[in-house]
């Protein structure tokens, strides 16, 4: 079948402004969208500016919008987004982030927000005689789904949140705080209480549920960010936070 990829493109090196640009190519409905932009990049155009490794929808690197949703071009199929010859696939960069080129975007911000949140495990004890921390199946199953996280920025992208308020954290760093606020091995909610409960922070949320929609891998965001507010006002009232 043939598609059309009708693709944002902008080069801040030469353009004043980002321009639309298409490309007509041959394709079967089980390639993927990121098949179809190596076939561009390495046959048609190489100057077309798009980011991918793994390729298996693990690393994110390839996150951007596709036909007006935030997902992986290495996950989503063409005929995921077109039904027929002649059917036009639009692809726009991440929102909320600077473009560096086309489909690339700068994920400074994003990454000092996610940092900002110190998503690393701060033991509550000392470390046992083995060297390791063990957790119970169910201690373990309560920090499952942000463990999941790849770092794509397709929530941050599609948070309605930060159209208005560009200093929210976002989910991801959100997720990446819930991952440790409900680790059994760490110091939890006391350990981050003044990063997550914040205006900026967990408050911010209005649970839109856009990032929860978009996630590849189908965290459950706005549910974690509720747990954590939840979490947040028991500690606060002097019951448990665990």
């Amino acid at each position: 079948m043939n598609v059309t990829l009708d693709i944002r493109r902008f080069d801040p090196e030469t353009d004043s402004e980002s321009h639309r640009q298409k490309y007509e190519i041959e394709v079967q409905p089980t390639d993927r969208v990121l098949d179809a932009l190596m076939h561009i990049s390495l046959h048609v155009d190489g100057t077309l500016g798009f980011r991918k490794s793994c390729a298996h929808g693990v690393c994110g690197s390839d996150a951007m919008r596709i036909s007006g949703k935030e997902r992986l071009a290495c996950k989503t199929l063409i005929m995921d987004v077109a039904e027929k010859d002649g059917d036009i696939i639009t692809l726009d960069p991440l929102r909320h982030m600077e473009v560096q080129k086309d489909l690339m975007v700068d994920q400074g911000v994003f990454l000092e927000k996610f940092r900002a949140v110190e998503p690393f495990l701060k033991p509550k004890e000392k470390p046992p005689v083995s060297g390791e921390f063990l957790q119970s199946a169910e201690d373990r199953a309560l920090i499952d789904e942000a463990t999941k996280c790849i770092n794509c920025g397709a929530c941050y992208s599609a948070c309605p949140i930060l159209d208005d308020n560009p200093d929210f954290l976002g989910p991801a760093a959100l997720v990446a705080a819930a991952r440790f606020v409900f680790d059994s091995r760490d110091e939890g909610l006391p350990a981050r209480l003044e990063i997550v409960d914040q205006q900026n922070a967990v408050w911010s949320c209005d649970n839109h549920f856009e990032c929860t929609k978009v996630c590849p891998r189908e965290i459950k965001i706005t549910k974690l960010i509720n747990l954590t507010k939840k979490t947040i006002k028991k500690y606060k009232e002097g019951g448990s936070f665990a």
